[in-house]
């Protein structure tokens, strides 16, 4: 649902913004209160006690004045005055280097950056910018906070809704030359599923409608279950090479769409826009639907459904069956998998003991079935990498973190999701090689739950799961980064979240970390008071990295300061913006 402008900017409360009217271009800007000299060292006549290699040094950090900024309102200017520092040099025990490569780049980073997702209707359906100033508002507020920078959903269905071909970026042009303004690097996401029917969708944006004439006209172009349902957020992979959409195939579609972003965009490349994730399927995750929550289809923590019935994907089946002389195992997918919301001990063909996917006919299947998802991957991405190659852009595919039943020994709502992951077999480092080969990063969500905050009788295990991608991605020597499955905002999934990214994962993680943290979601929940006080923490811990040597109670005070200090002019340019 989308937010009204009261909403959507009225519970911001303790970030650091200004009034600003107009539109991203062509009107004078606002100066931002940047929090990166706030954070560059600790704040004035705060002690904390520091140990390096054994001597302990206590030092008071200097606090010289900063110079106004030309056009900043006198009250944001002395709030500034007040906390900022110069920058201290590092030492070089003090840095964390932290290298991936990019395209055959090398980068030294120190500790790790913090993303936060943009609202999934910040382009409206008329293709403008949706709640303009309270997206500016919250740009400016985040850039103070020391955020890196924003990853937001560029949608197939809004660029190129009305025809094959024709594109509408009017509202990302805006949207990133807004982000541009603020200093705030873009991780883009070529959306290319629809948005409806998943956790967390506040709005519905179909795919374009002259894909959805073509899967109205032939339903098999759609994801099928064994019960004859039709899945429409995103095209079956069994049809990605047929030229079933006007005369193009489904990756020449994907292809000529992120083409002509490239072409649009290509003065952003490499400097605001810094990663293209590529969305592979639905919610953009490289997985099949197994489970929809469209219509209450599924429920957690239901093990999901194979989605391999429209014709095109049993034809491959059926091809796969007689290439092994098994042509009686290529007439359909496992029929005794059970429904949507059963266990894996439900069924015969998940249960533990003589569980058919452990059998010779589950191993075909199931090695048919997720290499299928491979394959779908490594189409999308070789044109992916073909077509921003030399641009200075990360190319990224995100992985849906599916930790239910993970302690029982089928994994099976990994298993109809396409991830081949059992008790016997890793199902990640498939993955995370296919990635490697193509210089991509591997996006992998729920890195803020713990094991014991879920149901223990379904079998959660998402640190355990966490833990098995980390040394997958580490083994394939894939860069591995991170994003929150849930929208959570207490210190306790921050801490977790820090641990998780720090990649300390047999006490032998050296210099790694993971290279990004893409933080859910950029929503009025976020810049409530407490939340925010505890998120500008968050994100300086991050960016301090793991070996950073500081004190987080230290930490969190300057956090408190800068909050503190802010609070009255962000409560005064909220309600300047609601009018």
């Amino acid at each position: 649902m989308a937010m009204s402008l009261p909403n959507q900017i009225g519970a911001i409360s303790g970030s650091p913004i200004a009034v600003e009217s107009g539109n991203v271009s062509g009107e004078p800007r606002a100066a931002t209160v940047n929090a990166s000299a706030v954070w560059k060292s600790p704040a004035a006549n705060l002690r904390c006690a520091v140990q390096k290699h054994g001597r302990e040094i206590d030092r008071i950090s200097p606090s010289p004045p900063m110079s106004p900024v030309r056009g900043m309102r006198p009250d944001l200017a002395v709030a500034c005055q007040a906390f900022a520092v110069e920058m201290e040099a590092p030492t070089a025990e003090e840095v964390v280097v932290r290298e991936h490569a990019t395209g055959g780049a090398r980068h030294r980073e120190k500790g790790v950056p913090v993303y936060v997702m943009m609202p999934l209707d910040s382009v409206t359906a008329g293709n403008g910018v949706n709640r303009r100033k309270a997206m500016n508002a919250s740009l400016q507020a985040l850039k103070s906070a020391g955020v890196e920078g924003v990853m937001m959903d560029v949608w197939w269905g809004l660029v190129e809704r009305e025809a094959p071909g024709v594109y509408n970026w009017g509202g990302y042009a805006e949207l990133l030359e807004m982000a541009k303004k603020h200093g705030l690097k873009v991780q883009a996401v070529m959306s290319f599923h629809q948005c409806g029917g998943n956790v967390g969708d506040s709005c519905t944006i179909p795919l374009p409608k002259w894909v959805v004439e073509e899967m109205d006209k032939d339903p098999d172009l759609a994801y099928t279950d064994q019960w004859g349902r039709r899945n429409y957020e995103y095209l079956s992979l069994g049809v990605d090479m047929l030229p079933v959409l006007k005369g193009r195939t489904p990756v020449q579609c994907y292809s000529d769409y992120m083409r002509a972003f490239k072409e649009k965009f290509e003065h952003l490349l490499g400097d605001t826009i810094v990663e293209i994730q590529v969305g592979m399927g639905p919610a953009g995750e490289l997985r099949y639907p197994s489970y929809p929550e469209q219509n209450g289809t599924w429920r957690f923590p239901g093990i999901g459904a194979f989605q391999c019935y429209d014709k095109y994907m049993i034809s491959s089946l059926k091809a796969a069956a007689e290439a092994i002389g098994k042509p009686e195992w290529g007439s359909t997918g496992p029929t005794d998998a059970g429904n949507y919301n059963n266990w894996p001990e439900d069924t015969n063909f998940f249960r533990k003991e003589g569980g058919g996917w452990n059998g010779p006919y589950g191993e075909f299947f199931l090695s048919w079935y997720s290499q299928l998802l491979l394959d779908h991957g490594e189409r999308i991405l070789s044109s992916a990498k073909a077509i921003f190659e030399n641009t200075g852009v990360k190319i990224s595919v995100k992985v849906a973190g599916i930790h239910w039943h993970y302690g029982s020994r089928s994994h099976a709502p990994e298993l109809t999701a396409g991830y081949y992951n059992t008790r016997f077999r890793d199902g990640y480092l498939p993955i995370a090689q296919m990635l490697a080969r193509h210089g991509a990063i591997f996006n992998f969500t729920c890195i803020e739950m713990r094991d014991h905050e879920q149901p223990q009788d379904a079998l959660c295990a998402p640190e355990k799961l966490v833990k098995q991608v980390a040394l997958a991605t580490r083994e394939a020597q894939v860069p591995l980064a991170g994003e929150n499955a849930l929208p959570r905002y207490d210190d306790y999934a921050h801490e977790q979240i820090l641990r998780a990214s720090s990649l300390n994962i047999d006490g032998n993680s050296g210099e790694e970390e993971m290279c990004a943290f893409t933080y859910l979601r950029m929503n009025p929940d976020l810049f409530q008071a407490d939340n925010w006080r505890r998120f500008v923490a968050f994100v300086k811990k991050m960016k301090e990295g793991k070996d950073a040597n500081r004190c987080w109670e230290q930490v969190e005070r300057e956090a408190e300061h800068f909050v503190h200090a802010t609070q009255s002019l962000v409560q005064e340019a909220a309600v300047a913006l609601m009018h």
